[in-house]
């Protein structure tokens, strides 16, 4: 039932906004009491929080094991995370941009802690970025943070134009994306 509440919630925060969606209405679309909502959750910023949590954890976990991937350059794990967060939208983009847009409803503790969780992918692909440059990959003259901040914006700005049945798949995406990150537009 747990996973039923996160579920319809996100249809509902997706279409209503997290503020004109009330417990009420969750529990009205599942067809439940709100003793079983509140059997789970203490509050609707409580599964909201846990909305959030679950999308940032899962993209941590996905992005250490890319990193930690032996057998791949520095240029092929970046274009794995960015087509992971790409690819991310096809399967979770309700999730996406429910995270995105409904930050501002989290309580200063639970937000603070997203905004670490968030800083620790950041930082992971700036790490990866540093390495491509000491290691010969990438040019020199780059400011890490600010070529991170860059592709980050792009890749996470795409669940608003992304369209996983439109004209390119993903993968295709995400090629171009790391394509002009790294090689810019300039003939």
């Amino acid at each position: 039932m747990k996973e039923k509440i996160i579920d319809t919630s996100i249809t509902l925060f997706e279409q209503k906004g997290f503020s004109d969606t009330s417990i009420q209405d969750i529990v009205d679309a599942l067809g439940v009491t709100k003793g079983t909502f509140y059997y789970y959750f203490k509050s609707k910023e409580e599964l909201l929080m846990d909305i959030h949590l679950r999308y940032i954890e899962e993209l941590l976990e996905k992005q250490q094991e890319m990193i930690d991937d032996p057998t791949k350059t520095t240029k092929e794990k970046l274009l794995d995370i960015v087509y992971m967060l790409i690819h991310n939208i096809e399967k979770k983009g309700r999730q996406a941009r429910i995270f995105f847009r409904e930050m501002r409803h989290l309580n200063a503790e639970h937000l603070q802690n997203i905004k670490q969780k968030r800083d620790q992918f950041r930082y992971g692909v700036q790490a990866l970025i540093e390495r491509g440059i000491e290691n010969g990959e990438f040019r020199q003259d780059l400011i890490p943070s600010i070529a991170t901040l860059t592709i980050l914006g792009a890749a996470n700005w795409s669940y608003q134009w992304f369209k996983p049945d439109g004209e390119y798949p993903d993968a295709e995406v995400a090629k171009q994306m790391v394509t002009i990150f790294l090689e810019g537009i300039e003939k």
